[in-house]
């Protein structure tokens, strides 16, 4: 068997297919072993060697792709698929309570032209935010995070602007800035007592707002591979992998008492969201994407974001059309 070694986050719905649980038939047909390297933060595949497959940024694969990058290519297989206004966050005596309560004011956030920052600043946009409607800074969340670049080359004097030194969530405290948008809560922010809380008194139903508006969930990391491989080698490690989250999911549903609410949370799931809100494929997340691009050309992070035949070229399709199945 030959060694495919794939870098993933640390996910959960990764534990049956860790524990041997799952066939590997699709990828034992092709001669493939998959090795899968759980890693606190995204590889960098374009450039790290020895990696045949990785979990990457969506927004950052749009933009090689748009700048004519072609060492990675993606299928339409979302690996990180979530909503983003409960990743905007304010200090606890804060009288904001909605996007257009910032207008005017100073956003800090971990990294511009992230896929997640993105959506935020889209649902923030939504609820009425405009890009040109506040200052925003970049910068490190809290200090056990490094300084490094976080703009990308999208600085704008006077508008756009990074900070260093004291992170964010400590200027946020002390009022320096108005919110903060981050992906992953600083430490404490769960706690009955925590300096800080989340924009909307309501986040469920401010998202719940977004999907019916949408019709979608945002996508914000894809299945991507090194470019040359064959369609029914990306074809086969997409499924497995849905083979995986498939069969955590199903033990969640019986095991829901690991949260306090996440029975009923499962409810609200299948209640509230379009069904195949997550299946993997063009037809089901080629319109997220879409938005996504056009996102990007609108929020100024690239003139000419490329087209969905562009950035999708291997065809699940053909695999799965000789008997093979998603789920």
């Amino acid at each position: 068997m030959t060694p495919f070694r794939i870098a993933l986050r640390d996910w959960d719905w990764l534990t049956p297919l860790l524990l041997g649980e799952l066939g590997t038939e699709p990828l034992d047909e092709l001669g493939l072993e998959l090795q899968v390297e759980r890693v606190p933060a995204l590889p960098d595949l374009w450039s790290e060697p020895g990696l045949d497959a990785a979990e990457i940024s969506l927004s950052r694969y749009c933009l090689a792709v748009a700048d004519g990058r072609s060492e990675v290519v993606a299928v339409p297989h979302v690996l990180m698929q979530g909503f983003r206004h409960r990743c905007v966050i304010v200090a606890a005596g804060s009288e904001a309570t909605s996007a257009a309560d910032l207008r005017g004011g100073r956003i800090g956030l971990t990294g511009w032209p992230d896929s997640g920052n993105t959506w935020t600043r889209a649902a923030l946009a939504d609820d009425g935010l405009g890009l040109d409607d506040a200052r925003w800074f970049t910068g490190r969340l809290t200090a056990d995070h490094p300084e490094q670049d976080r703009l990308g080359g999208h600085g704008v004097p006077g508008h756009i602007e990074a900070l260093t030194g004291t992170p964010l969530v400590e200027r946020l405290s002390r009022g320096e800035l108005d919110a903060v948008l981050t992906p992953f809560m600083p430490p404490g922010f769960h706690s009955p007592d925590a300096p800080w809380r989340p924009l909307y008194p309501d986040v469920r139903a401010a998202e719940a707002g977004w999907v019916r508006r949408h019709g979608f969930v945002p996508g914000h990391h894809l299945l991507g591979f090194r470019t040359g491989v064959a369609p029914e080698v990306a074809a086969a490690v997409s499924e497995v992998l849905l083979r995986s989250r498939e069969a955590w999911r199903t033990k969640r549903a019986k095991y829901a008492e690991t949260s306090a609410w996440l029975a009923v949370d499962l409810v609200d799931e299948a209640r509230l969201l379009p069904p195949g809100w997550d299946t993997p494929g063009l037809a089901e997340q080629g319109p997220m994407v879409a938005e996504f691009t056009a996102q990007q050309r609108h929020q100024r992070l690239h003139p000419s974001p490329p087209q969905l035949t562009d950035l999708f070229p291997l065809d699940l399709a053909a695999p799965l059309a000789a008997g093979r199945t998603y789920r």
